[in-house]
């Protein structure tokens, strides 16, 4: 298994973990942004640099995840995608999307969407606090241990 990491609004201590997740279990951890990274040097621990625009590190993730792969991101609908290859996709406040959820999400994503195009704020996402740093930890702690996997109902 390959950890993707959607990393151009991942916060730093999301980052962090994986850092010591991917030193301790020996797992790679590629983060994908459109800036330079700044990753520990492990060879377990890597990144890529895409060219700056709209979803560019998004459909940079989708093309390299393959089946059976993790991918850390809040985008909904690179979650959708993501997971209808084979792939689980864990949120940076510690939600986990698979078959049984992604849809959902990306309904109520989109509806969301159609409310703020109509005019009404609806405003931005909440501070990223410890109870989430805590959630997140505990979710990859879960996935990582086999007690959310391939062969879990939900889950291609």
């Amino acid at each position: 298994m390959t950890i993707w990491v959607d990393a151009d609004a991942c916060p730093k201590p999301v980052k962090e973990i994986l850092f010591r997740v991917a030193v301790r279990d020996g797992i790679r951890v590629i983060f994908v942004a459109n800036q330079r990274l700044r990753v520990p040097s492990s060879p377990h621990i890597g990144s890529i640099q895409v060219p700056a625009g709209f979803d560019v590190a998004d459909r940079e993730i989708a093309r390299l995840a393959q089946r059976g792969d993790l991918v850390i991101s809040a985008d909904i609908p690179l979650a959708s995608t993501v997971v209808n290859n084979g792939c689980l996709v864990l949120g940076p406040r510690g939600d986990i999307y698979d078959t049984s959820n992604v849809q959902e999400a990306l309904t109520s994503r989109n509806f969301m969407d159609e409310i703020r195009g109509a005019g009404t704020q609806t405003g931005g996402p909440r501070p990223f606090t410890r109870s989430d740093h805590e959630r997140f930890s505990n979710s990859l702690a879960r996935i990582l241990s086999g007690r959310h996997s391939p062969g879990d109902e939900g889950w291609d």
